[in-house]
């Protein structure tokens, strides 16, 4: 067997060690297998490099389309006069936002919150922007879209277990609350 194959296959039996998709020991065996017991360090300190780099180029790939939906996002943003566009877009974007970080933050620890915040805070964007377009003397309907906003993030901070969101929606439903009757 090639040397090129035998370095894709002991690549593969690191990645799974790593993953844990065989047992540590049937990982073991099998590089040893292939790299004839010489050098399996060596051979392993490559194979997990290589692995890592293949992770990061895996992270920047799939992270590297976030920016560019902002930029597409604010050149609309100042571009379109239609409101009820922009409205849309916005909403669309805090929706995929809240999805995206459903999604990550089983996967990535660090960006979830990130993604959690803006997705809540596009959303309440849209919703002032709506209650202020479409009923612009009547501040009943601005504060009731304000406390859906907080409800909806107390029950997403309960649901997923998410203390700032939680926290976020008592103190907001409170404020709001003390605000319209005082």
């Amino acid at each position: 067997m090639s040397n090129q194959r035998k370095q894709i296959i002991i690549n593969e039996i690191t990645f799974w060690k790593q993953n844990k998709l065989l047992p540590e020991h049937y990982c073991d065996f099998l590089t040893t297998l292939y790299t004839e017991g010489e050098e399996q360090k060596e051979i392993q300190g490559k194979a997990s490099q290589s692995v890592m780099a293949q992770k990061k180029r895996q992270a920047l790939r799939k992270y590297s389309i976030m920016p560019i939906i902002a930029i597409i996002f604010i050149v609309l943003l100042f571009t379109i006069d239609a409101v009820w566009l922009v409205a849309i877009l916005t909403t669309a974007l805090a929706i995929g936002c809240l999805i995206g970080a459903f999604y990550i933050a089983k996967k990535n620890q660090l960006l979830s919150p990130i993604l959690h915040l803006t997705g809540a805070l596009l959303l309440l964007a849209v919703t002032v922007q709506v209650c202020m377009t479409y009923f612009p003397h009547s501040l009943t309907v601005l504060y009731t879209g304000l406390l859906l906003n907080c409800l909806l993030w107390f029950i997403s901070g309960l649901t997923l277990k998410i203390i700032y969101l939680t926290v976020s929606g008592i103190l907001g439903m409170l404020a709001i609350v003390i605000y319209f009757f005082v």
